[in-house]
């Protein structure tokens, strides 16, 4: 049963589906529904929980005088993965099978909480019957979703503020302003701008249709746009399109048609109960004047540096999921994702699903540009010759994730995992990048970020971002989270390194 048929025959005809059930029966479920639907800190807190909770806030807040940011955390799902469902284009669907099953079993296991599918789950091209908003195999995505549900993850799948195939039927050039045209790989895609009444009437439904009628459990969105900032700064501001209604102030700090549009939908999908992640480019947020239109910013996008990546989205509101494009950017070690995450309250995607064969850039009768003028051309078929050469693991499950795979990208990222949720439950405090505090015998050199997440637990990221090991004199003691050890004041940070610490209770 889809999400609105559900939503309409609950409403309409409750008790015909409580038929049979005892009072004690009905009352037990609404507890159970209930309990599953609560913060564990309003639902299982004692008393004893709560002291130490306060406790923990009230040391940071004393002694902690200066940050660069302080947030409280609420409904956070860190646990994120990108999912490849399959080739597209492609010569024939993709098809949801005992692999993926297993793929899904694994990623439960894991720990993964949110799966998120990118542009490959729907028929932008319209090659098999669909369209942009509808599964590239009806059938198959929705044995999918139930997948997915079934171990009790949530799915979000790609969607576009902005971008559309010029060669869509229903494409309309009123929408676009001209010459704003985005051309790689298979993508010959318009920029549909968010100050056309068209524009929405045609997008918003298409959007919210993907939540009732397909059972996703919330949107990604890749705004495809450019902000006024960039095209301010290059001196070539586009004349307005025909359908274009000019309602909000735009200037290089603040995006107002984009801002209205994404609220606009933020809105309607936390009516459903669901879950709007957004990205716009690189590094960058959308600049909507503090308003807040998203629950999720997905970063990295063309990013070749990390240190740069950090520099850039540290100070971005939570929660950022930053995803460093690996076609791009080298790594000296698995670790580096994560020392440049977890000190500002990032986690890094997962990528993991079908291997990534690239075959989708070999689809006769679909237009490529040639591998010397694109840069997904050119990679993807790099991929495509090596993996019919050694179709085995490890695999690459995206065009910007590393090719060839990386064996220990998995288990290191359920290793990291595995300490970050403990110091990220609901009702977490965090003092990210503190400067002037007590928290140290003498503080930290420069190279070195310090950030505190107070709960029940009291834990400190310490993170070395020189090239050279430095020491750090913490003024209580701490315990280390990775490893067994005894509580202890002083800490050696190796070049390049992160360490979580929990104070001792001692």
């Amino acid at each position: 049963m889809n999400r609105r048929s559900f939503i309409k025959t609950t409403a309409t005809a409750g008790t015909s589906l409580l038929a049979g059930v005892t009072t004690t029966e009905i009352s037990q479920a609404a507890v159970a529904s209930a309990a599953s639907r609560t913060p564990a800190i309003l639902g299982v807190y004692s008393a004893g929980d709560h002291r130490r909770r306060l406790a923990n806030i009230g040391l940071c807040e004393r002694a902690i005088r200066k940050c660069m940011r302080k947030h409280l955390v609420t409904s956070y799902l860190p646990a994120q993965c990108c999912y490849n469902l399959g080739e597209y284009p492609c010569r024939t669907p993709w098809d949801p099978d005992d692999y993926d099953e297993q793929e899904l079993d694994r990623l439960r296991d894991h720990g993964i909480q949110v799966i998120q599918v990118f542009d490959d789950w729907n028929d932008s091209l319209r090659l098999f019957g669909g369209d942009k908003y509808t599964p590239l195999n009806p059938a198959g995505f929705r044995r999918f979703v139930d997948m997915v549900h079934q171990r009790g993850m949530k799915l979000l799948p790609y969607v576009s503020t902005g971008f559309l195939q010029k060669t869509d039927p229903d494409y309309r050039p009123e929408w676009t302003r001209a010459g704003d045209v985005l051309t790689s790989g298979y993508w010959n895609m318009a920029r549909c701008q968010p100050a056309s009444p068209g524009w929405r009437a045609f997008l918003l439904p298409r959007i919210l249709r993907i939540m009732d009628e397909w059972g996703a459990d919330g949107i990604y969105d890749d705004c495809g746009y450019v902000h006024n900032a960039r095209r301010l700064a290059a001196k070539q501001p586009l004349p307005p399109t025909q359908d274009e209604v000019q309602a909000f102030e735009e200037t290089a700090d603040y995006d107002g048609a984009l801002t209205d549009l994404l609220a606009l939908i933020h809105a309607e999908i936390k009516r459903r109960g669901g879950i709007f992640k957004v990205h716009i480019s690189g590094p960058e947020q959308p600049r909507t004047g503090g308003l807040r239109v998203y629950d999720y910013l997905w970063v990295g996008e063309g990013g070749n540096n990390a240190d740069k990546l950090r520099e850039a989205t540290k100070n971005h509101p939570p929660y950022v999921v930053p995803c460093l494009d690996l076609s791009r950017a080298t790594i000296a070690n698995e670790d580096e994702l994560y020392l440049h995450a977890i000190p500002y309250l990032q986690f890094p995607m997962l990528a993991a699903g079908r291997p990534f064969t690239g075959e989708r850039a070999t689809i006769p009768g679909v237009s490529y540009p040639p591998e010397e003028r694109c840069f997904y051309t050119r990679r993807c078929r790099a991929i495509w010759k090596q993996y019919q050469a050694n179709p085995n693991p490890p695999h690459c499950y995206s065009w910007w994730d590393s090719f060839p795979g990386r064996p220990e990208a998995r288990p290191t990222h359920a290793r990291w995992l595995r300490q970050y949720l403990p110091m990220v439950e609901e009702g977490t405090w965090a003092w990210l990048e503190i400067g002037d505090s007590d928290l140290f015998a003498q503080p930290p050199p420069k190279d070195v970020v310090a950030s505190a997440f107070a709960n029940r637990e009291f834990h400190l990221v310490l993170a070395n971002y020189g090239q050279s090991a430095i020491e750090v004199a913490t003024h209580d003691a701490y315990v280390p989270v990775a490893e067994a050890g005894a509580a202890r004041k002083q800490w050696t940070l190796p070049a390049r390194s992160l360490r979580i610490l929990r104070r001792s209770a001692a």
